[in-house]
């Protein structure tokens, strides 16, 4: 069995399509198909449902994939602390965060914490959207992930492999571009079923998206949204929503800018807004001490997870 025999198998797991999953993994799709049976061989069962329009995970598949995330995880977290002990010196810290907070968040929020750090960190940072940021984390590609979360919204990250710990806290605020005469928003909640609000949306792999979309679904009051846009990165959405070409919930820490100028207005009361912890997720297992040495610096020595 060899490693990129695992890494194939998370790709193809994650995307549910042999064809990204090559692409994602830069190899051919006859090649990515070869590989997968041979693991398919060594474990001895199907891991996946082939269908004509979806792969599907089997239950035997399903239960090999967090053996799979683990040995890769292990794996690279041995490989870091060898590094740090053979070369004796600071060993980089690997983070990944969503795109709007690698933007507005975690500059501001790395110089706090490297105040109480006994050392210059090396940071290498990876910003994408949050389902490409939770498949760093589970492959150990990463040993931080700074993102939003709320406990409506599922994650990948379950507390049975990952702690967290707040870090900040931010606000999804229902905006839109002003009116013409500027007495108020383009287009305000909750809008009707005859006249529905051009909704500025995100896209699944969002994390935001995630959070929006739970939130509303347990939500007393109905908003009548007409998807016309959609993007996991929300600083696009800003920019759409400033052109007046609809609605979005935006993060309070992203467009302050905006609503100070009067560019962006709130398109519905406080009740509409969300409010999102950031948090710093981690894995359970042991890190280089590098690494547990920035985490003590965070979450002062305590294992918190507020999930």
């Amino acid at each position: 069995m060899e490693i990129a025999w695992l890494e194939d198998f998370l790709a193809v797991s994650g995307s549910g399509s042999f064809s990204r999953a090559a692409e994602e993994r830069h190899i051919t799709q006859p090649a990515l198909s070869r590989r997968i049976r041979a693991l398919e061989e060594w474990v001895g069962t199907p891991l996946f449902f082939r269908t004509t329009h979806k792969v599907e995970l089997t239950p035997a598949g399903d239960s090999f994939r967090q053996s799979a995330e683990d040995v890769l995880r292990r794996l690279a977290v041995g490989r870091s602390i060898a590094r740090e002990q053979a070369s004796g010196s600071i060993e980089q810290l690997q983070f990944a965060a969503t795109n709007a907070l690698a933007l507005t968040f975690f500059p501001g929020w790395l110089r706090t914490v490297e105040h109480r750090l006994p050392f210059v960190a090396n940071i290498h940072l990876v910003a994408n959207h949050m389902v490409a940021c939770e498949r760093l984390m589970l492959q150990g590609q990463a040993q931080f992930l700074l993102a939003h979360h709320h406990p409506a919204a599922d994650t990948l990250l379950t507390p049975r492999q990952f702690l967290s710990h707040p870090v900040g806290v931010d606000v999804l605020i229902p905006v839109s571009a002003p009116t013409e005469a500027g007495d108020g928003p383009s287009f305000p909640l909750p809008g009707t079923e005859e006249h529905a609000l051009p909704y500025l949306s995100y896209r699944p792999e969002s994390g935001m998206g995630r959070i929006i979309a739970a939130v509303h679904e347990a939500a007393p009051e109905k908003a009548f949204l007409r998807p016309c846009f959609e993007s996991h990165v929300a600083k696009l959405l800003v920019t759409m929503a400033v052109e007046g070409r609809g609605f979005a919930f935006l993060p309070k820490s992203l467009i302050g800018e905006e609503l100070a100028q009067g560019t962006l207005v709130r398109a519905g009361d406080t009740t509409w807004d969300i409010t999102i912890e950031i948090q710093l997720f981690r894995p359970r297992t042991r890190l280089s001490s590098t690494a547990e040495a920035f985490w003590t610096a965070v979450a002062g020595g305590g294992t918190a997870d507020r999930r």
